[in-house]
């Protein structure tokens, strides 16, 4: 079992009492040793030169409460008892001296004694864990409603655990505002990837609890941008920063501008600069600069962010004196710093910098499991966009999907492909309904523009008939021969207009028989029918 230890500061006036009338009065110091089920196994008392008379009164008075108390007394000699500066240094020098043993001893700090100005400091080097304890709060015995009731001196004690989480009500609420950043950061659109959950989850604890840069990496179009606008948001909902969000393209800076917009320029300080320009770094001050595609930024001026990120300092184009700007950074890139780095292109101090605290963004291919969530928030983006509202019907919606969770749906861009998908077919809808001619022009779109049109509008059509099982059966040859009657089909008026299409040579020829029978055969190679392709796409 653990001893149990109490750090307290000497109460120069609740503890004093006259020789007579000690056992009397509530005295919080003594008090302390008479609570039932604290026993206290030693206590180290605080208290100043002017006070060691009270100071081995208490002690002795102690002895006779309870003489298995070792009471071990410090000296601290404080000019301004009320200064906050001076105490909260002396007791940190207190707690830095201070052999704390957590594996063997309990360790309390009493609150209850000292100045209003001592209180505040314990508080602080406890919370942040200067101090491994807990805080015990002594309170009086209630107050006697007459005289013939007996004295009662010990009062009563509370214990506060400064782990907040071990508090239900407290982690209730900590919990639901947890949730709301972390919401928040996603834009409110649920996901289903674990390990997206986890970043994000991570993303939020550094950026309410840290002012350190954040180094955001991914593929273009994975998001980069629009996560660090949200973590803008949310330090500026936790009135962590003030100012603006100031987002730059670095790709677009380019020779003499780009020192000038970032770090501005004084009057005359190049030819056409006729007039001061703060520069975006000063723009950003109190806020948040978020550096986009920081990877192509020039040596001179990663030179220059790096001075502007450690000391919040930097020098305008053309100024003889240093500006301050004190913001907090974000950064984005689409390349392999480190690999910049070995190249000569990136400077590896500021990427020392940078890689603190660093994020990766997985392409869209790689969560697929979100692409349905998204669905729905980008309809309602297009709704609040242009005015309408626009919905899939069931089979379409299905059909989508299955497409875009397939192995060739390779989103090249990202939700920038998802966004403009949605978008296209919102547009083209029908009635405000998405049906699957719109969907299936859409796939036409999305496989040509990511080079695998042929291949991919085969898998998909097919595997929309046949299921994916029966799909992955196929040879590549069966694939492609069988869209191609398939698409011939639907658009054909009859099964004998699609056997005209369909064997045109072999009867001119006079190579083959009934054309109909002929389709009706090969179709049910595979349990289709005409009926059931001519319906499919109407």
């Amino acid at each position: 079992m653990k001893r149990r230890v109490v750090i307290s500061i000497l109460g120069t006036t609740l503890d004093a009492g006259g020789r007579d009338d000690r056992w009397k009065r509530w005295r919080p110091t003594v008090s302390l040793c008479m609570q039932p089920n604290l026993f206290i196994d030693r206590l180290e008392l605080i208290h100043g030169p002017g006070s060691e008379r009270l100071a081995r009164q208490i002690v002795g008075d102690i002895d006779q409460i309870s003489p298995g108390t070792d009471v071990r007394e410090h000296l601290m000699s404080l000019r301004d008892h009320w200064d906050f500066s001076e105490v909260y240094t002396n007791l940190r020098d207190f707690a830095r001296a201070y052999a704390f043993d957590t594996e063997r001893e309990d360790y309390l700090v009493n609150i209850t004694t000292g100045t209003h100005v001592a209180q505040i400091c314990w508080f602080l080097l406890t919370e942040a864990r200067f101090i491994p304890a807990r805080l015990l709060q002594l309170s009086p015995p209630p107050r006697r409603t007459s005289p013939e009731e007996p004295v009662e001196i010990a009062g009563s004690h509370s214990i506060i655990d400064l782990d907040l989480s071990r508090y239900d009500a407290i982690a209730t609420r900590f919990a639901a505002e947890r949730d709301e950043a972390t919401s928040f950061l996603k834009s409110g659109i649920a996901t289903r990837s674990p390990a997206f959950n986890q970043m994000i989850d991570q993303i939020e604890k550094v950026a309410i609890r840290s002012r350190a840069p954040v180094l955001l990496t991914g593929p273009t179009g994975a998001g980069k941008s629009q996560l660090a606008k949200r973590i803008y948001e949310l330090k500026k909902a936790q009135r962590q920063v003030s100012g603006d969000f100031i987002e730059v393209n670095c790709a677009t800076l380019r020779g003499d501008q780009a020192m000038s917009t970032l770090f501005g320029h004084v009057k005359g300080a190049f030819t056409g600069a006729q007039s001061e320009r703060a520069g975006l770094m000063k723009s950003a001050d109190k806020g948040v600069l978020f550096l986009d595609e920081i990877g192509e930024l020039g040596l001179d001026e990663q030179a220059m962010c790096l001075r502007a990120i450690e000391e919040k300092r930097f020098l305008p184009v053309g100024a003889d004196r240093d500006t301050t700007s004190d913001f907090q950074l974000l950064a984005g890139t689409n390349r392999d710093l480190s690999v910049s780095v070995r190249e000569g292109r990136f400077r590896e101090d500021l990427f020392a910098r940078l890689n603190l605290w660093t994020f990766s963004l997985p392409a869209l291919k790689d969560r697929k499991e979100d692409i349905e969530p998204n669905l729905e928030f980008e309809l309602r983006r297009f709704g609040e966009r242009e005015g309408q509202n626009v919905t899939f019907n069931k089979e379409a919606r299905e059909l989508y999907l299955r497409f875009a969770a397939a192995p060739e749906a390779t989103w090249r861009a990202n939700f920038r492909d998802l966004s403009a998908s949605i978008t296209r077919m919102a547009t083209l809808a029908p009635h405000g309904r998405i049906n699957e001619d719109t969907v299936r022009d859409e796939i036409v779109r999305l496989n040509r523009l990511w080079g695998n049109q042929e291949e991919g509008l085969a898998e998909h059509v097919i595997q929309d008939l046949l299921g994916k099982e029966r799909t992955e059966d196929l040879d590549l040859f069966d694939r492609v021969q069988l869209v191609a009657v398939i698409d011939v089909c639907r658009r054909s008026s009859s099964i004998s207009a699609a056997g005209r299409s369909l064997f045109a040579r072999s009867r001119l020829l006079k190579t083959s028989g009934n054309d109909a029978d002929r389709l009706r055969k090969y179709l049910a190679r595979f349990g289709l029918s005409f009926e059931s392709l001519h319906r499919a796409g109407e």
